[in-house]
């Protein structure tokens, strides 16, 4: 008699067939079946931790791969022997005999190499080698993100530690991974699942929240999509209409973001207009069109508009975003898009594209990996270079002429000008924000146009690397701070000495040499213990700017401010950090703070505004 198991076997692998059969050749659909007993019966004696037959797994990767994904016959091939060297006694040139060397390839790269020693560590070789792949084929990602997506699926047979490894990856890694290219439903499901497995008491939290929402809210949001089909097919426009709420991950990060609560929230769901384009029309007028209508009949919100039509996002989302007043008196977030924008929203870069937009973001992605992969050193280092790069929502910003610049969300001054320009990026000064003087550190929004100034003497400052958030940046200014000469010494957090100062060295285990003032209660402390280790040293005065503060004691008077900024500035020629003054009863407090060269400049300084007149003390904040 037929084991059940070998019925629900050939029912599923059917599906891939008929899925497969009308979009390849029958030699193709040949292989994949091929392709399928060969899986099965290296994976005949396996079983996965449910107790199904392993087999089950590469079938429904294969399936995902099939009809989900939408790809040829090769990845699906793949799909289906994924396991099969990584599990079983077969091997990359078994696969590569038997079905050629691009399912080898696809295969070789999903296959985590066994070592027994790791460079950094198993996961982040495992990063490192699918990235890798980019350099020459995506589609052996798109096999990987299959995988990932039914073991998500399948996680509750999992013990917790092992949900939490998995979750953890897919939340950091596979998650947005699949936002980047393009892929919506997929990193929207992967997204869940990591935060259903992470957090199960937070997930059916705001789960239950959602249905109760949903039930509270069905009424009244139901007469107003009636209302939106009633006042488009008056216009003669015929559109589907839905209610979308977001999704538990997505309601918890903007709840985070935001500070709010559940109830507070807003935009805990979008109204979805989907649209079919007629002949000679194009997307955006249609889109346009459909708004124009909407906003004869409902009040818009006041800069509630974007349009990712023209301005689509890097992973080639498209859509014509709006907020409109609904008769019951909220604010609804109102979702235009085409049906063709619906499905590459699905299927993002291995959707068929007019446009060239995705290929181009494809190719940035390969060129930057294999950029991180040539200078990253440490694995830690190469993965947040990677997320840094491509995995946060993007935001779009022009140059004054127009030139629109994709970054990422958080982005800032800084990492617009690097990603203009690298020499652009290390003389930047200051800019201009929508025409407003702005830092160089301050952050960007979708929209801003940017203006960059430079300075012949400007450059990269250690502060700099926390203020940018991109590879191309973060890679630039670590260049300039590496290129410049290394200090002989540490120099004390705490007392801060500067040369000229009495000072003394202390070793550290790992052979630096820390220098301390001699008056430091640290190196006093370190002396008393591990005296052995104490050590003269030469500190000399160099190029090396040391900041510094001072306070000066003065008696109030007519230009007695400008005559301090004058001595430091003009006569000394030192740049003022900061100026702080507080007067009482006509005594005045100057705080200021610049940098010196050495302990015997900073005495010369202090001379000079002793002798200024009205002054009274003048002293060195430590």
């Amino acid at each position: 008699m037929e084991s059940p198991y070998n019925i629900v076997i050939d029912e599923r692998a059917n599906h891939v067939f008929d899925v497969m059969a009308p979009k390849v050749s029958p030699e193709d659909l040949d292989k994949i079946k091929e392709a399928f007993l060969f899986a099965r019966k290296a994976h005949a004696n396996q079983k996965r931790k449910t107790g199904e037959p392993y087999i089950l797994h590469p079938i429904a990767v294969a399936t995902i791969a099939a009809e989900e994904l939408q790809l040829d016959s090769n990845p699906v091939i793949a799909a289906f022997l994924h396991d099969v060297v990584e599990d079983t006694e077969y091997t990359i040139e078994d696969i590569k005999e038997k079905f050629g060397s691009d399912v080898a390839f696809l295969v070789s790269v999903v296959t985590k190499k066994k070592k027994k020693k790791y460079e950094e560590s198993k996961q982040i070789d495992n990063y490192r080698q699918m990235l890798n792949s980019v350099q020459y084929d995506i589609r052996a990602l798109l096999v990987k993100l299959a995988d990932r997506l039914h073991n998500m699926r399948t996680l509750s047979s999992m013990r917790a530690d092992k949900q939490m490894k998995i979750a953890g990856e897919t939340d950091y890694f596979y998650a947005p991974l699949a936002n980047r290219l393009g892929l919506y439903n997929v990193k929207t499901e992967l997204e869940n699942l990591s935060f259903r497995f992470r957090c199960p008491q937070e997930y059916n939290e705001i789960e239950n929240l959602i249905k109760q929402d949903e039930e509270a809210q069905k009424a009244r949001l139901s007469v107003f999509i009636d209302e939106i089909k009633d006042v488009l097919e008056g216009a003669g426009i015929k559109v589907s209409v839905k209610i979308e709420y977001r999704k538990p991950y997505s309601i918890w990060r903007k709840m985070h973001k935001y500070g709010d609560d559940f109830n507070h929230l807003k935009y805990r769901h979008f109204t979805e207009i989907v649209y079919d384009t007629p002949k000679d029309v194009s997307e955006k007028d249609m889109a346009l069109r459909i708004y124009s209508v909407l906003t004869d009949r409902f009040k818009e919100k006041p800069g509630g508009i974007s349009n990712y039509i023209d301005s689509p996002k890097e992973n080639g989302y498209q859509s014509f975003h709006v907020k409109l007043l609904a008769d019951f008196g909220r604010w609804q977030e109102v979702h235009i898009s085409s049906r063709r924008m619906i499905k590459d929203s699905q299927l993002g870069c291995i959707a068929d594209r007019t446009d060239d937009n995705i290929a181009l973001w494809i190719e940035k992605f390969k060129s930057v990996l294999r950029d991180i992969a040539k200078h990253g050193k440490s694995g830690e280092s190469f993965i947040d270079n990677v997320v840094s790069s491509f995995y946060n929502d993007d935001i779009m910003t022009f140059t004054p002429k127009g030139r629109e610049v994709i970054l990422p969300q958080k982005a800032t001054v800084l990492d617009f000008a690097y990603e203009l320009h690298p020499a652009l990026g290390s003389k930047a000064k200051y800019a201009r924000v929508n025409g407003f003087l702005s830092s160089v550190k301050a952050p960007l929004r979708r929209g801003d146009v940017v203006e960059i100034f430079t300075d012949a003497d400007a450059h990269p400052n250690p502060d700099w690397l926390d203020a940018v958030v991109t590879y191309k940046a973060k890679k630039s200014i670590r260049s300039y701070l590496d290129s410049l000469p290394k200090p002989k010494y540490n120099r004390c957090g705490s007392c801060k000495p500067i040369p000229g100062e009495e000072i003394i060295g202390f070793r550290e285990e790992d052979g630096t040499v820390t220098i301390h003032k001699r008056d430091c209660p640290l190196v006093v402390r370190l002396a008393s213990q591990f005296g052995d280790n104490i050590v003269s040293v030469n500190f000399e005065p160099d190029d090396t700017l040391y900041p510094i503060a001072i306070v000066v004691t003065a008696v109030d008077r007519y230009h007695l401010l400008v005559d301090i900024v004058d001595c430091i500035s003009n006569k000394l020629h030192l740049a003022i950090a900061s100026i702080n003054t507080e007067t009482h009863d006509s005594i005045v407090t100057l705080k200021l703070a610049f940098a010196v060269h050495s302990f015997n400049e900073l005495q010369m300084i202090i001379q000079h505004i002793r002798e200024i007149p009205g002054v009274d003390e003048v002293k060195r904040i430590e």
